[in-house]
């Protein structure tokens, strides 16, 4: 009895993995296609800052689903204690860093708020200049999601322009208007944009425009986060009695 309960955890455990395997290889190979076809979706890609990023984070999600459901295949199917302790201990190393993000997020939640980046930015922000980290990822941001500042472009007016750029207004250079919205992008009139003309300016300011392009996936996030939560919890169990059962 107890032979045939630990072969039919096996072969579960197994179909379980098989089926996180095809996953996993399924969104790497999509994530691998979006990314480096060059006459199809990499164009819309670039242009859109939430399919950019979340065509990285499919190749990341596939590569990481891809190797458990291989770990957990072979464990499984072969009978290795070494492969189960390892898939345990791999899903036992990402629940524990989802978990202290999760937690992290509500102890520091009351931080992120507008006055709180308005506040920041206006104190760190040093314009050009890529060498700073801050300064550097705000440029990004600002490119990507085509907005300036916190609440818009007032916010720079703090912020004393570049030495020998008699052109930059208070506005910095990564707040004007991009044929494309990315580094590479040319720029649709630089010099109108930095002597304060606004139609050449984003206008917009950055925590609302990511907190719009966000809200719609806040509910989808939190329940596909409760769900993965719940799958390795799941797997965890599986292969801890699958391990203690092979002699």
């Amino acid at each position: 009895m107890e032979g045939d309960c630990l072969s039919c955890m096996k072969y579960l455990m197994f179909l379980f993995n098989f089926f996180i395997f095809l996953g996993g290889a399924c969104l790497l190979g999509v994530g691998i296609w979006v990314i480096v076809d060059p006459t199809g979706f990499r164009e819309i890609v670039a242009a859109n800052p939430l399919l950019f990023t979340g065509a990285y984070i499919m190749l990341a999600m596939g590569a990481m689903l891809f190797l458990l459901g291989f770990l957990g295949c072979c464990g499984a199917i072969r009978e290795n204690k070494c492969l189960l302790l390892f898939f345990f201990m791999f899903i036992l190393l990402i629940f524990l860093a989802e978990l202290s993000a999760a937690i992290l997020a509500f102890i520091f939640r009351e931080n992120l708020t507008r006055e709180f980046f308005t506040k920041e930015l206006k104190k760190h922000y040093l314009r050009n200049n890529e060498t700073d980290v801050f300064s550097s990822t705000w440029n990004s941001v600002m490119i990507t999601f085509a907005c300036c500042g916190v609440n818009g472009p007032e916010d720079f007016e703090a912020v004393p322009p570049l030495p020998h750029s008699p052109l930059e207004s208070t506005t910095p250079e990564a707040c004007c208007q991009r044929e494309l919205q990315s580094r590479e992008g040319v720029f649709v009139n630089r010099e109108a944009c930095l002597t304060g003309i606004e139609r050449f300016q984003n206008r917009q300011g950055c925590y609302t425009v990511i907190l719009n392009s966000f809200e719609t996936y806040v509910y989808l996030a939190g329940a596909l986060a409760i769900g993965v939560l719940a799958v390795e919890l799941f797997a965890m169990i599986f292969a801890m009695c699958l391990f203690r059962g092979i002699q």
